[in-house]
């Protein structure tokens, strides 16, 4: 049976924790020059209908380390620009991939493609999840803490798709987190109630950044404005003021608090140059480990590791 991964609640507790070990036993592997997983002859299809750094990259070399190739397609590149059907485009790329990444803006366009596909898809970010960044997250965490125990995060700003995987991260893994955000920002409530009816009892809506963060080993902040938010730039740098990571808010915070940032950031909006760039941010260990867990993602997905 094929698997998908369109959130993170399409993984049990068990899973995302092999994931994670798989990620840290490949990456070890590949720093010491030891062979990889083999995908050699799989194709893995990336359909972008966003502009990417991270994912983009972190996936095609993450194919080629394990020895198989990537097509990159954006939506007009393909007949979907001429109004083909989600479904008649699912069932053609599967007659030609293993497996298809997706990055769009709508999430029923992830769940409509894996619907129609007979090979893995996955979500490489949508307006709703994104859910290999908080995955990838968790194994950064993993690297510095050793375990995931008792883990406390702090979310500060838009309650946006990456708050909500970390939400769903939240549900699955039982750990704590805060999440602070302005009025009228907050995270969709439908999220909130599923992962609060599994094992997301431990979080918790805040008005003040400085609760949220008072407690927390993490603070996860993101853009304030998505793409596809551009009209409203200018409002919400007004709005989201209060909410920026700064040196004033981490000083409500424990001394060796980890600052983490999925990026591209906006500096001098929703973060400072001297926190990002300061001791207490893994946000480029972050980064690179987007590679190293796409990598066991693919390794578990097409040669069942």
């Amino acid at each position: 049976m094929k698997r998908d991964l369109l959130t993170i609640l399409d993984l049990g507790k068990e899973e995302i924790y092999h994931l994670l070990d798989l990620a840290m036993s490949l990456k070890k592997k590949w720093k010491e020059g030891e062979n990889l997983p083999d995908c050699k002859g799989k194709t893995l299809g990336l359909l972008f209908e966003k502009p990417s750094t991270r994912t983009r990259i972190s996936f095609q070399v993450a194919i080629y380390r394990l020895g198989g190739q990537a097509v990159y397609m954006t939506a007009q590149d393909t007949q979907l620009s001429r109004d083909e059907t989600l479904a008649d485009t699912a069932r053609v790329l599967s007659r030609y991939l293993d497996c298809l990444v997706v990055r769009t803006f709508g999430h029923y366009v992830v769940e409509e493609l894996a619907e129609y596909s007979t090979i893995p898809v996955i979500n490489g970010l949508t307006d709703s999840f994104h859910p290999c960044q908080v995955l990838s997250d968790l194994f950064t965490l993993l690297e510095k803490r050793g375990d995931l125990e008792n883990l406390r995060v702090a979310w500060v700003g838009d309650g946006n798709n990456v708050a909500h995987s970390w939400i769903n991260a939240a549900a699955r893994l039982g750990f704590t987190l805060w999440i602070s955000c302005p009025e009228g920002y907050w995270p969709d409530e439908g999220v909130l109630e599923r992962a609060r009816g599994l094992e997301g009892k431990n979080i918790f809506l805040v008005k003040e950044p400085r609760e949220a963060v008072a407690n927390a080993e993490v603070i996860n902040t993101d853009v304030w404005a998505s793409m596809g938010q551009e009209a409203e730039v200018e409002k919400r740098k007004q709005i989201f003021r209060p909410f920026q990571v700064n040196s004033e808010l981490l000083r409500y915070a424990p001394d060796n608090v980890y600052v983490m940032h999925c990026l591209p950031a906006h500096r001098g909006e929703e973060i400072t140059d001297d926190v990002i760039d300061g001791p207490n941010s893994i946000v480029f260990d972050q980064a690179e480990n987007r590679l190293h867990f796409q990598v066991a993602l693919l390794a578990w997905l097409l040669a069942k590791q």
